[in-house]
């Protein structure tokens, strides 16, 4: 039976907000109105308590105290307030050659990471960028190696967006905390979806947001340890000293509650679903994989999210199979720019070639994900490729036993 179209299969790029979700958030759009920081009506007062229930939702969602928890526009932000208010609040000063601190990373984050660590470099910090192994996942060795006496801050996260592959961030927080440095993730992708608890797990600050985890776009939370150590950062927005001082502005209170719900919801849900996606992903690579050659899963095959899945297909341009499966929303490898089509900067971190790279599809499966559309996008996906690889010389060429990449072209 052929299910409803389109398929929504780009759950890691957002969610499709959870109908409970909405339930929740509908009476703070028009009857309950007030703003939260309006402390001298019954108005306020019921806003302000509907976002404490949600800051207590989001808050055991991850295993922290409600008052860790600062809310966000969303994870940019968070990762902008926690890298930058950080690295700010303990630079060192400047003197003679001297730096104003050191920060550590990894080539292959979120641009929302990338960005706020080269815009410190501007302002005098040192930073060091990591470089995944082909598996792309960054250790503690690496993290340990890059260390220096004047590391503020290392900013590595949980899981990648694109490969869904895991790193040694609980361990990594573990050295940071031996040597007196400031540990943030970007958990984006990796909250609701696995165990977290930011005490146990070492984490000082911790990015993540609602509309990844089936809540509403535009609103999304921080983490910010209070003790052992007590970390401080300076704030990005000014004027009013909302969210203890560390980010200004009246809160989104609908969106609050929704994010909220969420967390509450994956918090109950978190491992059925968990165990239902991987099936769901294991089904779909088998059926790729299992029945045509040069298929490559990138990244770590076990270190993973169970709802990400980043394959490459040889002798395929990625832009001619993204429209050959129209019906199917999922992301390709190749980011096209203003000038050029360019392979995805996380897969040629971990060695990809352009060709492979070029071929790339992220297919990440959600709440929602059936069995059936999983059958029907393996089908479409496998057409599509032999398709576009029965016009191709170059499979053709590989059919026949020959080496391309020993080939030496002719440029005239």
């Amino acid at each position: 039976m052929t299910p409803t179209l389109p398929i929504y299969m780009d759950n890691a790029s957002t969610t499709r907000t959870d109908p409970r979700v909405v339930e929740k958030m509908l009476p703070y759009f028009s009857e309950i109105y007030g703003n939260s920081a309006s402390r001298n009506h019954s108005f306020g007062w019921e806003s302000e308590g509907a976002v404490d229930v949600a800051r207590r939702q989001a808050a055991d969602l991850i295993g922290s105290g409600p008052k860790e928890i600062i809310w966000t526009s969303g994870a940019t932000e968070s990762n902008n307030l926690a890298i930058k208010g950080a690295a700010r609040m303990y630079a060192k000063a400047p003197s003679g050659n001297a730096g104003r601190g050191h920060v550590i990373t990894a080539i292959h984050e979120h641009k929302a990471v990338i960005d706020p660590c080269k815009r410190l470099e501007r302002e005098g910090f040192e930073v060091t960028w990591l470089e995944p192994g082909p598996d792309g996942i960054i250790t503690r060795a690496m993290v340990e190696d890059a260390m220096r006496e004047d590391t503020i801050l290392v900013s590595i996260m949980w899981a990648n967006n694109e490969l869904g592959t895991i790193n040694e961030v609980p361990a990594i927080g573990e050295l940071c905390h031996d040597r007196g440095a400031i540990m943030h993730t970007d958990a984006t992708q990796w909250v609701g979806k696995m165990p977290t608890n930011v005490d146990t797990d070492n984490i000082d600050l911790l990015s993540f947001s609602a509309h990844k985890i089936y809540g509403p776009n535009g609103v999304g939370a921080l983490y910010v340890r209070r003790r052992r150590p007590r970390v401080r950062l300076e704030a990005m927005l000014d004027g009013g000293g909302h969210e203890r001082g560390m980010r200004s502005g009246t809160l989104n209170v609908a969106g609050v509650v929704g994010m909220g719900a969420a967390c509450e919801l994956c918090s109950e849900e978190m491992d059925a679903e968990g165990q239902r996606l991987y099936a769901l992903r294991t089904q779909l690579e088998r059926s790729l994989v299992d029945s045509m050659d040069v298929v490559q899963i990138n990244g770590n095959i076990e270190l993973r999210l169970p709802h990400i899945t980043n394959i490459s297909f040889g002798f395929v341009e990625g832009e001619s199979l993204m429209m050959g499966i129209k019906d199917i929303a999922c992301s390709s490898g190749s980011a096209c720019t203003s000038a050029s089509l360019e392979p995805s900067y996380v897969l040629k971190a971990l060695g990809v070639g352009d060709e492979l790279a070029h071929s790339s599809l992220r297919l990440s499966l959600g709440r929602w994900t059936t069995a059936e559309e999983v059958d029907y996008a393996s089908e479409k996906i496998r057409a599509a490729v032999e398709h576009l690889r029965a016009m191709s010389p170059l499979y053709d060429l590989h059919n026949e036993g020959i080496d391309i990449s020993a080939i030496e072209w002719d440029a005239h």
